[in-house]
């Protein structure tokens, strides 16, 4: 306990007593004791700072030296006070004891006490003046109080002293642990790091109060992660324990970290926090291949590009720092293999670059050496980093199409040559180890039409003569199949060129027609005439000229061979006239030097034309010298309008050829029963013979010994009676015939009691038009109506019967009555 005295100078003495409780008194340590003697002043009521008292004292002692001052009033002089943090006893804490000397005990004093957590964290007794803390207190949350006391009458409530501040501070304890504010940490260190390789710093924070005691003060140990990492007790730097710590081996590691306040020592409370270190990777490993020698096949008919086998060196480090790069260093078939990367395995891809044979060669060795391109210089002492393998291939055997001893031929044969001429000969052999037979082919699309063909050991022959000035050269094809195996074949360009033989003669060059003046000279050359050859007789080509043996001697033109192939032809004459003669005729005989020698006889056609005076031809056609007798005009008028007539009446014609004929006769639709028609054509009567063919009468249909009624339609048909003679086809008897037909109708039992109209005048069989008749409408399925034959009176009550609805039961009716 502390007391404090305070003297009053003048009219009274105010003595306060404020005793300080602490955690120390409670737990029996004793606090060291202040005392000060201050100055109030009743007159003043004015509040002093303890600065001010030490300024209050500097002046009085000026004044003693020669200066009178007048002293102000001071108030309550108050210093500051500790409470203990965190007091957790059963009763509330005495902070301290206010008393004045004007309090005589009665009661007639009260204490008032204000300011921050007055009345509710600090209470004062208004009668005793103790003060007490009824909460307990969190330095961390607020580390001191500014409280105001005052003493008044408790009647009047009047001040009996000024209002004094004080403030209460609360004493630190050690209650908060040590925090990491970014827990947990997360680092990253290169693998292999030398010893003492700085991974990070890791804080830690107190909230105690770090100028009271060592509540603050923190110390940081390691307790997980050794013996990789250690950290340093005052900073918390973490760093590396243990050289060579490899990524491959192990790259992730958790450090656990601890920060100890009290500066470590025991009692302290500590914190922790985990750190995450991992290893990053550098190029500490060279390549290596698993294998020191690879063994790989490929068929001998796989084609150039084609995939022979794959390979893959091993290296443990990351991305740039495991890039592997392949290449071939030696081998005997460094020349028939190509080495690739795959992009997205980093894979060595052997692929064929020359197509293998396994007749020639069965197996190949390669050599593949892998390295890393990027080297970390500070690991040049552990390489090299590279690695080599051996590849063995091996060469398998496919069945492959033959093979022709020469990739191209070229024969030649002789145009005219006979059919099965030999050309020449191909050939092709199986390269496989059963080496089967091989046959030959032309392909039909190569020789379209057939000049050639081949046997079976290769030989081509030709089908057919052969013109050089036609086709001179014929490209084909022979393909050659293996008999037996898998019937592979191949191809190979067979070239013929067709020789030439002089089977040709040789003709002009140019057209054989020339134009000559009527006044040319004699001696002139009016032309200089050249020929061509179709055979191929190329520079040793020459031809001679001479007139054909029958215009040897004529007295018009002559020829000079130049020999050089050319001719000139010379007129011998003059006095030329197109009048007299305006085309001349000039064969020419042209032999030329090949063997055997070739001629033809060519004519040269030299057609005399009008010049002038220079020489230049003016026409060269005949034109009539005497005209005939001119046409007058009428003349002229009249063959014109006869033509026009002409016209006239042709185009007349056309148009009415084109009308639609009209029918000789008009029947009227209403009524043709009166429609009576007469022919004035009277013939000869019955002993005409001559007037008409009885046999066009005859129907051939009848010709079976039958001829059916037109008249109705049977049910039943009967035979004709054997007893009835019919005269022949050909008969002339017009009597007899009409007698014949009498004695059918007669004898038909199917034919009516009454009078029928016969036909005789027969259409012929197999008419387009088919029968005009109106009778024929019996032996149709019509489908008109005659019902109004019933209105036309009893005359024809007989044809409504018949063609009516009820023509059967009247028609078996009428026959009941005949009977």
């Amino acid at each position: 306990m502390a007391v404090l005295a305070v003297r009053r100078q003048g009219l009274g003495l105010l003595r306060a007593f404020l005793v300080f409780l602490g955690v120390s008194v409670l737990c029996g340590v004793a606090l060291g004791t202040r005392r000060e003697h201050v100055s109030l002043d009743h007159r003043s009521h004015r509040h002093r700072h303890p600065g001010h008292v030490s300024l209050h004292r500097h002046r009085q002692r000026a004044g003693k030296e020669g200066q009178v001052l007048h002293r102000s009033k001071r108030g309550w002089v108050w210093n500051q006070f500790f409470v203990i943090e965190e007091y957790t006893g059963p009763d509330p804490v005495l902070v301290g004891r206010l008393h004045s000397d004007v309090d005589k005990g009665d009661g007639n004093i009260k204490y008032i006490l204000s300011g921050e957590g007055a009345g509710t964290i600090f209470v004062i007794d208004d009668k005793t003046g103790n003060i007490h803390a009824t909460k307990t207190l969190d330095r961390e949350e607020q580390a001191q109080y500014t409280l105001t006391a005052q003493a008044v009458a408790r009647d009047t409530h009047e001040p009996l002293e000024p209002p004094s501040e004080f403030i209460v501070k609360v004493q630190d304890i050690n209650d908060n642990p040590p925090e990491f504010l970014h827990s947990p940490y997360h680092a990253r260190v290169p693998e292999m790091s030398n010893v003492g390789t700085s991974v990070m710093q890791v804080t830690a924070t107190d909230a105690d109060d770090p100028t009271y005691g060592n509540s603050a003060r923190l110390v940081y140990s390691i307790l997980q992660g050794q013996p990789y990492f250690s950290v340093e007790p005052q900073t918390g730097i973490i760093r590396t324990a243990l050289p060579n710590m490899d990524r491959e081996a192990r790259q992730d590691y958790e450090v656990v970290i601890q920060a100890k306040d009290m500066g470590g020592h025991m009692g302290g409370l500590s914190g922790t926090t985990e750190v995450k270190i991992t290893l990053t990777d550098v190029n500490d490993n060279p390549p290596k291949f698993p294998q020191s020698v690879y063994t790989m096949s490929v068929s001998e008919d796989k084609v150039p590009g084609e995939e022979v086998g794959r390979l893959k060196a091993k290296d443990p480090d990351l991305e740039d720092n495991g890039l592997v790069n392949y290449r071939l260093i030696d081998g005997d078939g460094i020349n028939m293999f190509e080495l690739t990367t795959d992009s997205e395995t980093r894979e060595a891809v052997i692929k064929l670059k020359k197509q293998v044979d396994f007749e020639t060669k069965r197996s190949y060795t390669l050599k593949v050496e892998g390295s890393n391109p990027y080297i970390d210089s500070r690991f040049l002492a552990w390489g090299p980093y590279k690695d080599e393998a051996t590849i063995k291939i091996s060469v398998e055997d496919a069945d492959e199409p033959p093979v022709f001893v020469a990739p191209s031929y070229t024969f030649e044969v002789e145009e005219n040559a006979p059919k099965g001429t030999s050309v020449g000969r191909v050939h092709a052999k199986d390269t496989d180890v059963a080496n089967n037979p091989v046959r030959y082919m032309i392909p039909l699309y190569t020789d379209v039409e057939q000049f050639f063909s081949i046997s079976e050991d290769g030989m081509i022959t030709t089908t057919r003569p052969l013109d050089r000035e036609t086709q001179p050269w014929h490209n084909i094809s022979v393909s050659a199949i293996e008999i037996g195996g898998h019937h592979q074949d191949t191809k190979v360009r067979v070239n013929i060129k067709v020789k030439d033989v002089n089977d040709n003669p040789p003709e002009f060059a140019s057209n054989n027609e020339v134009f000559m003046c009527e006044t040319v000279a004699p001696g002139k050359v009016i032309e200089s005439v050249s020929a061509v050859d179709k055979d191929e007789m190329a520079h040793r080509q020459h031809f001679t000229f001479s007139l054909a043996p029958e215009v040897a001697h004529n007295q018009n033109f002559s020829l000079k061979d130049n020999r050089d192939s050319t001719a000139s032809i010379y007129v011998l004459r003059k006095g030329f006239s197109r009048l007299t003669q305006d085309v001349y005729f000039l064969p020419i005989e042209i032999n030329d030097n090949g063997f055997p020698s070739m001629s033809s006889t060519n004519t040269l056609t030299i057609r005399v034309c009008s010049c002038d005076s220079k020489n230049t031809i003016l026409s060269c056609n005949v034109e009539p010298y005497i005209l005939p007798a001119g046409l007058s005009t009428g003349a002229l008028i009249a063959i014109l309008a006869c033509i026009v007539i002409l016209l006239a009446i042709v185009v007349l014609f056309v148009a009415l050829r084109r009308q639609k004929k009209e029918p000789l006769i008009v029947f009227e639709e209403e009524d043709i029963r009166e429609n009576i028609i007469t022919y004035d054509d009277e013939g000869g009567g019955e002993e005409d013979t001559e007037a008409f063919d009885i046999a066009t009468l005859q129907n051939p249909d009848g010709a079976n010994g039958f001829l059916p009624r037109k008249d109705i339609k049977p049910e039943l048909q009967y035979p004709l009676r054997p007893g009835i003679g019919r005269p022949a086809a050909n008969s002339i008897d017009v009597d007899d015939f009409i007698k014949t037909r009498i004695a059918e109708a007669d004898s038909d039992p199917t034919a009516p009691p009454y009078d029928s109209i016969q036909i005789y005048g027969y259409e012929g069989r197999g008419s387009l038009a088919g029968s005009l008749s109106s009778l024929e409408s019996v032996t149709t399925e019509s489908d008109l109506d005659y019902d109004y034959l019933q209105s036309w009176g009893p005359r024809f009550k007989r044809l409504a019967d018949l063609y009516g609805t009820k023509d059967s039961s009247v028609h078996d009716a009428d026959d009941g009555e005949d009977s």
